[in-house]
């Protein structure tokens, strides 16, 4: 592999909002924020709001998210006036 072409590949805290589970995997993602974790270490902090704690395939239940009202602000933003 060249070197310094490739994004730093580390391990990363992910916080579903939703369901409050947090989680660490291994990702290229760049984040802000961090997080001390149970071992110890301090991880990089990713906040997503589903994760496969709150997806509801995976839960069994239903479960409405509201994306920050994502298609009212389309329909807001290009309504013919």
């Amino acid at each position: 592999m060249k070197k310094d072409i490739h994004p730093d590949y580390r391990k990363v805290v992910f916080h579903d909002t939703s369901s409050d589970h947090k989680f660490v995997t291994r990702s290229t993602i760049q984040s802000e924020e961090s997080i001390d974790w149970e071992d110890g270490n301090t991880y990089p902090l990713v906040k997503i709001e589903v994760s496969s704690a709150s997806h509801p395939f995976y839960t069994g239940k239903k479960l409405y998210v509201d994306a920050a009202g994502r298609v009212e602000k389309f329909n807001r933003r290009y309504k013919k006036k």
